[in-house]
Parts: structure tokens; sequence; C-alpha cells
């Protein structure tokens, strides 16, 4: 029997908030809804999960005390009603019953009443409790990234706020191994489907509106990819060649190892993933698209992965990150991050850095790049890299609609538009004759 779709979201946000992967949990609680309710799931456990911190804020202030742990899932249905009643357009009589209707689907009948009464009382007081709200609640962004954003950008907070609160829109790259892009245009029009061309990548088109990709005409056949248009430079900076070894260190999904393959077919190409499980979603992407590659499950930053290897003329470090500058496609980002994880992981950034570097050919090149809006983890990590070397230099050619920073180029999230992303391209000196 298929689960309420209230219920199957109230438990997908419960498990966010017990420390566990939006994409893990979606993808389970898909196949225990009816196939017309995935989309509503869908909207649901995203669009809640982006708005968190100020939901939570609010929960916190109807509430007469908290909700005890066990309940955590009653918790994450206040959140979903709130929601519902706040930011979609969901008619608010139906929001509310079927809400308070799924706390009898989770086995907890006597939070009927408590939902009930929780949410009609926002329905009275919803505007002064949101005015009341601190800057970073009423941004829906936890206190320590607020902070972080507002010190660092100051002048395009609103931009940044706006654009990680909204839903972002599906961007496609065109296989021009295989087509150009205006006849891609031609066979997305010929279907039905809306599209427009990209400003940032030759490549891009992104869609009027999302929907499956199986819908999409040549996706199958390995016309087209799922790609941010910011996350489709990244292959065209490192500009590799026919001929060239050509290493990504931190390859999953595939994305960006298979847009190198697109622009050099002929180039040696290595992709490196720690996961060996995700790994397995780089073969798949190769495969759809008919390329080839080395796979290798490894550690980039171990001095013994790859050491019997010919030197790379060129490497992508698509290092993991805090993901700030992707909130929008990964809002449980919002939940599971904490203060401390930007200078944790700028210690795990450096050491993947000074690992891929070993491995670079005298005259080669590296693009460093995040999906970080936080200089601790972008020019905090490559500043004192370069610091440290006589045999590095920072050559980043202008990124379009980016801001330059000391040591290299972020493009900053928008509307509609590009993810926010971090590209510095580095030198290593020739070999001295």
């Amino acid at each position: 029997m298929a689960l309420a779709t209230r219920a199957a979201a109230a438990g997908v946000i419960a498990g966010v908030l017990a420390g566990r992967s939006l994409d893990a949990l979606l993808a389970g609680a898909r196949e225990r809804v009816a196939e017309r309710d995935r989309p509503l799931l869908a909207q649901l456990c995203y669009g809640t999960l982006r708005l968190a911190p100020r939901l939570q804020a609010l929960a916190a202030g109807l509430l007469d005390r908290p909700l005890r742990r066990k309940d955590r899932d009653v918790h994450a249905l206040l959140l979903l009603g709130l929601y519902q009643l706040g930011d979609t357009r969901i008619p608010d009589h139906a929001a509310v019953a079927e809400t308070v209707a799924a706390a009898g689907d989770l086995g907890k009948p006597w939070a009927r009443g408590l939902l009930n009464a929780v949410l009609r009382r926002y329905q009275r007081e919803g505007a002064d409790l949101e005015a009341a709200l601190p800057p970073a609640a009423r941004a829906a962004h936890p206190d320590w990234l607020f902070d972080a954003m507002a010190a660092e950008w100051p002048g395009a907070l609103d931009r940044i706020i706006a654009a990680n609160n909204s839903q972002p829109p599906l961007t496609l790259r065109v296989n021009r191994q295989r087509l150009d892009r205006e006849s891609a245009l031609a066979a997305l029009a010929a279907a039905g489907i809306e599209a427009a061309a990209g400003t940032l990548s030759e490549a891009a088109l992104t869609l009027g509106r999302p929907r499956p990709v199986e819908e999409l005409p040549g996706f199958a056949e390995g016309d087209l990819s799922v790609q941010d248009e910011a996350a489709q430079l990244a292959a065209p900076l490192l500009a590799p060649r026919d001929g060239e070894r050509v290493l990504d260190a931190c390859a999953a999904p595939g994305g960006k190892a298979c847009h190198l393959l697109e622009l050099a077919p002929g180039c040696e190409l290595t992709a490196v993933d720690v996961d060996e499980a995700r790994l397995a979603r780089v073969r798949e992407n190769l495969d759809r698209l008919g390329q080839r590659a080395t796979l290798v499950a490894g550690d980039a930053a171990d001095p013994a992965l790859l050491a019997d290897a010919a030197p790379f003329d060129g490497i992508l470090v698509d290092a993991p990150c805090s993901g700030s500058g992707v909130l929008r496609r990964h809002p449980d980002i919002k939940v599971l991050r904490r203060e401390v994880d930007p200078g944790q992981l700028a210690a795990r950034q450096r050491a993947i850095l000074d690992g891929c570097w070993a491995r670079l050919a005298p005259g080669g090149r590296l693009l460093y790049a995040t999906c970080s809006l936080l200089a601790a983890e972008n020019d905090g990590v490559v500043g004192p890299f370069l610091a440290g070397r006589d045999d590095a230099r920072e050559c980043t050619p202008p990124v379009p609609g980016a801001e330059r920073t000391a040591h290299g180029w972020q493009l900053l999230p928008s509307v509609g538009g590009c993810d926010g992303l971090y590209y510095a391209l580095l030198r290593k000196a020739p070999r001295s004759p």
C-alpha cells in the first residue's frame, strides 16, 4: 500500500534533521508513494529544507515547549505544514487538513490536535511572527553561514540569499561532438519543450521548466547531459588537448570528466574518486555518452595513488567542499553543515591539492574548483599553496560573470541562473634547461 505523500515527506525531513542525506532518503521514499505523487513529494522535501532555518525558528515560537527527540517526525510534519501555508499555492484548508491527517499515517494520532492548533495559530499570527525573526532566520540560513556570507559578500548578500532559497533551473550541456546548440534547441522545440541558450557556456541550455530527463530528445543517446552552467566552465578552463594525459581527481558523478572528453576526445583521461560506489556513476555517464576513461578508486591526497603513473599534463581538482554555492540544489546542507566544517574541509582540500601537484608534469596546469562561496575554502587554500611553492603561479583567465578574487574567480549564484563556483587555474613551472 502506498504511503501518504506528506507522511513520506515528513519521514525524509526527519531523517535529514537526524543527520542523514536528502538524496538517499528521498530515493527510498519515492518507492513508497504512488508514482503520480512523486513530484509533490520532491517539492515538499526540497522546499521545506530550503527554508528549514526559518521554519524551525517559527516552530520554536509557536510551540509551548520543544517536541521530544523521538517525535522528530512530528516536528518535521510541523515544518512541512508551515512551508505549505507560507510558501506554496496549496490552499490553506488542504495544507492543514492533509498535514494533520499525516500524523495518523505516522502512527502518532495524538499529534493531530497539536498540529491543528499550531498551524491555525500560524494562520492568525504568522505575519507578526515572521517580522520578529532575526535576520539569519528570516533569510532561512543558519546563523554561522549567514554571518559568513554577510561578511564576505555584503554587496551581493540579498542576491545570494534569494538564489539559495529558490528552485534551481534545469540546465543542460550539449555534446558538441554530436550536434551544435542550435540543433539541440530545435529538437527540444519540436518536442514542445521550451529552452534558451545559456550566457556563460557555449554548450549550455536552460529549460523553461524542469522535467524528467527521459522526456528529453537525445538524452539517452548522449546528445545532452544535465550540468549547471557554472560547472560547464571547468573543462574549457582546463582546456584539455588531444594526446594529453588528463586527471580528474575528484570525478564523481562524472559530469566534468565527460565534458573534458567532449572537448578533447583524443586525450587520455583518468578519473579518480575516493568513493567506489560513486565511481560507478562516472562509469554510467561515460557509457551513456560512449566515452572511455580509466577509473581508479582512491584518495587523490594519497602520495601512493598513481605514484607509478606518468605525470599528467592537466589536472582537475573539483575539491570536496561545504557546498555553500549550491544550497538550492542540496538544501540539506543548511541542516547538516556546521561552522567548523569549512576549516576542516580546507585542510582536506590542501592535502588533495598537494597530492595532485606532485602528479602534474612540469609546464602542466591544474584547475582548482569548489562549489563554495567561502574564502576559507577558496583563496584561503590557493593563497598559502602558492606562497609555499616557487614552481606554481596562478593564471586563471577571466571567467564570464564572475568576481575577481585575490587568487581566482568567484561565480555567485543567481535566481534562474548559475550556481556559485570558484575557479583558480595554476601552472607548474617548466623543467629548467
